[in-house]
């Protein structure tokens, strides 16, 4: 049984979340070139011209990439063989979300009742933590820091199993239109498909960890994934809203078991900024 100190958590937590508040993922920094070679000129053009602008001031470390500083989602891969030590496993990583909001002056955004007093936590605690037992003797850490501009666009749906296929594009697509330049387009789309209630918002967020432009390793949802973008990008809400021929510069689809009498699905829209970062202990 190999021991981690549960210190080490909140030291990659911290390390994690500014590397992602201010260094867009290689994948999205080429997506969002690709879109910009892609599209006409005109203010789409511009606006994605921006936004990779936007990306370099920050990646220097003085502005974050988003005011909007997000709710830190954490998922953690705890391998069976692996025993963590020295202090309680949710509270190692709220310090590590505390430690990083104060040092790189992230803008704090939780409050700590929804409905009433809505007062400021003060240190953008509590984490949304997702936790899971794997095969083996590492921890793999991956903090996403999601803005709500994006997150109120999202969606989901229970739909019969006779909706098939094309009940769930119409239902993407639908969601997508709906959204509109709300959720600052060019938007990366997570799709979960299946589980339960729950489980299908879960698929869906771990969805936009993925790579932009990595396929799902099943043929069938790989080529679900492409005709889901064709059918967003050609709704043509394009940059900012401004019209043209990207919204969306990815779909990624995850997908799980249900029950016979159910075909969940749910619809995690994250904007241009899909601040998100891992790593292994």
């Amino acid at each position: 049984m190999r021991e981690i100190p549960v210190r080490r958590i909140t030291d990659t937590v911290a390390k994690l979340i500014e590397e992602a508040a201010y260094r867009l993922p290689g994948d999205m920094l080429a997506s969002l070139r690709a879109a910009s070679d892609a599209e006409e000129e005109g203010p789409a053009s511009a606006v994605l011209d921006t936004i990779l602008e936007n990306a370099r001031v920050a990646s220097e470390g003085v502005y974050p990439l988003c005011q909007d500083c997000g709710m830190t989602i954490v998922f953690i891969d705890v391998g069976q063989d692996v025993r963590l030590v020295g202090g309680d496993l949710a509270d190692s990583v709220d310090e590590g979300v505390r430690r990083a909001y104060r040092d790189a002056y992230l803008r704090c955004s939780i409050v700590d009742d929804p409905l009433y007093d809505r007062k400021n936590t003060g240190d953008n605690t509590p984490a949304k933590i997702h936790c899971r037992i794997v095969p083996g003797t590492h921890v793999r850490v991956a903090v996403s820091l999601k803005g709500f501009g994006s997150e109120n666009m999202s969606a989901l749906a229970m739909l019969p199993p006779a909706a098939g296929e094309q009940g769930v594009i119409d239902f993407v697509v639908d969601t997508v239109r709906r959204a509109g330049p709300n959720p600052c387009p060019p938007v990366v789309l997570g799709i979960g498909i299946g589980s339960d209630f729950e489980g299908v918002a879960e698929l869906a967020k771990r969805a936009l960890l993925r790579p932009v432009g990595e396929s799902n390793p099943a043929p069938r949802y790989a080529a679900l994934e492409e005709r889901l973008l064709a059918e967003v990008n050609s709704l043509g809400i394009g940059a900012a809203g401004y019209g043209g021929t990207i919204t969306a510069l990815g779909v990624n689809v995850e997908q799980a078991p249900t029950h016979i009498a159910g075909l969940p699905v749910a619809v995690n829209i994250c904007c241009h900024s899909n601040r998100h970062a891992s790593g292994v202990l």
